[in-house]
């Protein structure tokens, strides 16, 4: 382990160098496309290896995640119904006891996770969907984010049943710590070490692309857009938003999850309310619409072009593109949710299935209701996913590009300041639980954040697209090989909680 250690943390400091080319942002768009696309390229086209399916062609990553979804939505007895109710509650506070080890409430973990998913995936992923499947995929859209709900309460009650509290009090959790002490339970430790390794160097890699560089570069964009455009001093310097944007992450995640936390409980209700409230605005300008629009969701879901569009917009477009819808099964968010106040796995696996519904239910399913309402899902014009999502408010509301742009500055920056925890814990499981370690891996987050903003990214955000859907590879064999311990978990909790052992607080 020490000479892999060794080898890890040399590869990611050689990165840095990388990073002070972030002036001459063509420069190294260069070097990247000679030196490392041929190497990443391959990497990629294993993890979206895909086999045809009709005229369309189906990653089988996406089958992978798609059916341990559905493994455990049946294995728990539909327990996104089951324990819904309970899920609220305990988010709103009345089972917390303040004595609990953790760092976070409830609410506080389940808005940290929700900044690192609600994103662009909700606003152009859904469009992306849409111009594919046409409104069927809409369908299909809240079915998946239905089924995950299952993913997330199993990979986060394992996240804090195996979670190591240090030192200092701090928590550290996520699915490689599930893999390597929940494994060597079960007598396979290699193994657990295996993927936890495994596991980490994705996230580290996931962080650093799609989690920061891709953020900072969408978030940019619209900012040189609303600011004059490309050819603007400010389109030509775009590196000055980006440091703006480094300064900002920086001074949030220094103070670690607790400083994480206290702006995500903040920006993810005021950054979703902007998003929803102009939904609904939209919404209620063209409520004659609304009859006709669910007509077309529900009859073009089981049309041949519902269905492959439907799967193909979600799961290949809704999870691959940008930030994912909710990377259930993924293991990202179980990071997290580790961190919370509780004694007892098992609620925060409760709270973490109110994710998904959020996310994809409620968020995406508004965005696709406007897209349709408007009638714009036939996309005439051939608009991108931003834009189409853009052009479909716009239709009702003409300032709504000023909207847009605030709810992405605002979506990249919480995603930004997520991605940098989870990244975190994975590269201190890797090279150690200490403050240098940690500062370092906060030093390069910052970096990377300067160039996204300065470069194009096609091959980085291709390769740390691949490295995020890697990550539930691990995470998924994890579940499957601990699905008992999380039974065990669930039923003592439910009997505990009937018979009036676990008490409310509140």
């Amino acid at each position: 382990m020490t000479v892999l250690k060794s080898g890890l943390a040399s590869f990611f400091i050689w990165l840095l160098p990388l990073a002070l080319y972030a002036a001459e942002p063509s420069g190294i768009d260069q070097f990247i496309e000679q030196n490392i696309a041929p190497y990443t390229n391959q990497f990629v086209s294993f993890i979206f290896y895909a086999v045809n399916i009709g005229d369309a062609k189906f990653p089988l990553i996406v089958g992978w995640l798609a059916l341990a979804a559905a493994i455990f939505t049946v294995y728990f007895g539909f327990i996104q119904l089951r324990g819904f109710r309970h899920a609220v509650a305990l988010v709103s506070g009345k089972y917390s006891n303040p004595n609990d080890s953790g760092e976070v409430s409830h609410f506080q973990a389940l808005t940290t996770a929700l900044s690192g998913t609600v994103g662009l995936g909700n606003i152009a992923g859904v469009a992306v969907a849409i111009s594919i499947g046409g409104p069927g995929a809409t369908f299909w859209m809240i079915l998946v984010g239905f089924f995950s709900m299952a993913s997330k309460f199993v990979e986060c009650t394992l996240a804090v049943k195996y979670r190591t509290e240090n030192a200092d009090g701090t928590i550290s959790g996520g699915p490689m710590y599930t893999l390597s002490k929940g494994l060597a339970e079960k007598g396979m430790p290699t193994l657990g070490k295996f993927l936890a390794v495994f596991f980490s160097i994705c996230c580290v890699l996931g962080a650093l692309g799609a989690g920061n560089m891709f953020q900072s570069n969408q978030a940019t964009l619209q900012i040189v857009n609303i600011m004059g455009g490309s050819e603007s001093w400010i389109g030509q310097n775009r590196w000055v938003i980006g440091a703006i944007f480094a300064v900002l992450v920086g001074i949030v995640i220094i103070g670690g999850i607790k400083s994480i936390a206290k702006v995500t409980e903040k920006v993810v209700p005021v950054m979703a309310g902007i998003y929803l409230t102009a939904a609904a605005v939209v919404i209620f300008m063209n409520l004659e619409a609304v009859p006709a629009a669910f007509g077309l969701i529900i009859d073009g879901a089981f049309t041949g072009e519902g269905v492959v569009g439907g799967v193909i917009g979600v799961m290949i477009q809704g999870f691959k593109r940008a930030t994912f819808s909710n990377e259930a099964g993924i293991g990202s968010a179980a990071i997290a949710h580790s961190a919370v106040r509780t004694k007892e796995p098992m609620t925060e696996g409760l709270v973490s299935l109110l994710e998904p519904f959020i996310d994809t239910v409620i968020i995406c399913t508004m965005t696709a209701l406007v897209i349709v309402i408007t009638g714009l899902h036939a996309n005439p014009d051939g608009l991108g996913g931003v834009a189409l999502t853009s052009a479909a408010f716009e239709s009702s509301m003409p300032w709504f590009k000023y909207v847009l742009a605030v709810a992405v500055v605002l979506f990249a920056f919480s995603t930004m300041i997520s991605w940098s925890y989870y990244g975190s814990k994975a590269w201190t499981y890797l090279f150690g639980e200490n403050k240098a370690s940690d500062f370092i891996f906060k030093s390069i987050f910052c970096t990377f954040v300067v160039i996204g903003s300065a470069m194009s990214l096609g091959t980085v955000i291709d390769f740390s697209d691949a490295a995020i859907f890697a990550m539930s590879i691990a995470n998924i064999i994890g579940c499957y090989l601990l699905l008992s311990v999380v039974k065990k978990e669930a039923e003592s909790y439910f009997a505990r909680l009937k018979s009036g052992e676990i008490r409310r607080y509140k």
